[in-house]
């Protein structure tokens, strides 16, 4: 197809697209300034995991825009990304953090105490 041939997106149609684009891919650099800037794991996991879903949800917003104004019928198409991303994103995360809260509980580091134990097992003193 010729560029001639390809109907070009209405003017407020490009800046919206551009905005949403642009505003997700500067979320996601936010989650990685955070994930190199906080001090502990437990605080750096959260920048990625919160901020990479909603710089998900703007590019998607911003491609089906396009895409859709694109072929003059609505394509939904790229919104099962953010459906998947939405999904996945919290659940590793959670197990992530699961397994480093393990972690630093065998290495006896400075962590909230273990609440689904048993009641009346011994717990160490700090």
């Amino acid at each position: 197809m010729s560029p001639a041939a390809v109907a070009a997106l209405p003017l407020w149609a490009e800046w919206l697209v551009a905005a949403l684009v642009l505003l997700g891919a500067g979320l996601a650099l936010l989650g990685t300034i955070g994930l190199l800037r906080l001090p502990t794991f437990f605080e750096r996991v959260h920048a990625p995991a919160i901020i990479s879903t909603l710089a998900c949800w703007c590019i998607v917003w911003g491609s089906v825009l396009y895409f859709s104004m694109e072929s003059g019928e609505l394509a939904l198409h790229a919104l099962l990304i953010a459906a998947f991303v939405s999904i996945t994103v919290p659940v590793s995360t959670i197990f992530l953090m699961r397994a480093a809260l393990f972690r630093a509980r065998q290495a006896n580091d400075n962590v909230p105490p273990n609440l689904s134990a048993p009641t009346g097992s011994p717990r160490k003193s700090s």
